[in-house]
Parts: C-alpha cells; structure tokens; sequence
C-alpha cells in the first residue's frame, strides 16, 4: 500500500508563490507517473499538472508558465512550484501517484490565494 504525504500548502497573497511537496512511501512500487489535481469549492477536480516517469510534463492551460511541476525520483517525490498565483487558483490540491498496477491519491493540501 502506498501512502503518500502531502505538505506545503497555505494561505498566499495573489501575486505570491508556494511550493507544493508529496512523498510516496510503503511498499513496492514502481512509479509511472505523478500529478497533482485540485478541485474548488462547487467544482469537479482537475487535473493541473503530470509528470511520467520519462519527465515529460502536461499542464493546464490555465497555470501554463506560472507553474512547474517536477519529481525527485529517488525520494519518490513531486513538487509542484507555483508562482503568479490568482485568487482563483484557490483550491484543494491533490497529489496523484500512478504505478503499474494502480493509482493513489493524497489526502490534499489547501491553497487560499487572498488579500
């Protein structure tokens, strides 16, 4: 079973940047792809940024050069950078881990981008 802990989320003000962190740990596993998904107040989650194993990358087109995700995959983790942030990119962010076998979700971090 893989757990996965999320940590950098918090309260930013519009224009700021935060750093998002997730380690996957437990088990054997073999990584394919990690992401990180959000999902808003009244809104269905979506996807915001992948990453595979390859380190070929997918993003929103509403984050698109305001934020970078990347992996350290000897410590089975993904970060997220985010930067230029809008009061709209307020959510709950979920980390996404997919191995060969299945797929696992954290707990999620809360961003508030506000004044």
């Amino acid at each position: 079973q893989v757990q996965l802990v999320e940590s950098g989320g918090g309260l930013v003000q519009p224009g700021g940047s935060l750093r998002l962190s997730c380690a996957a740990s437990g088990g054997r596993f073999s990584i394919t792809a990690m992401g990180w998904y959000r999902q808003a107040p009244g809104k269905q989650r979506e996807l915001v940024a992948l990453i595979t194993s390859g380190t070929t990358t997918n993003y929103a087109d509403s984050v698109k050069g305001r934020f970078t995700i990347s992996r350290d995959n000897a410590k089975d983790t993904v970060y997220l950078q985010m930067n230029s942030l809008k009061p709209e990119d307020t959510a709950v962010y979920y980390c996404k881990v997919l191995t060969s076998a299945m797929h696992y979700w954290g707990k999620g971090t809360l961003v508030t981008v506000s004044s």
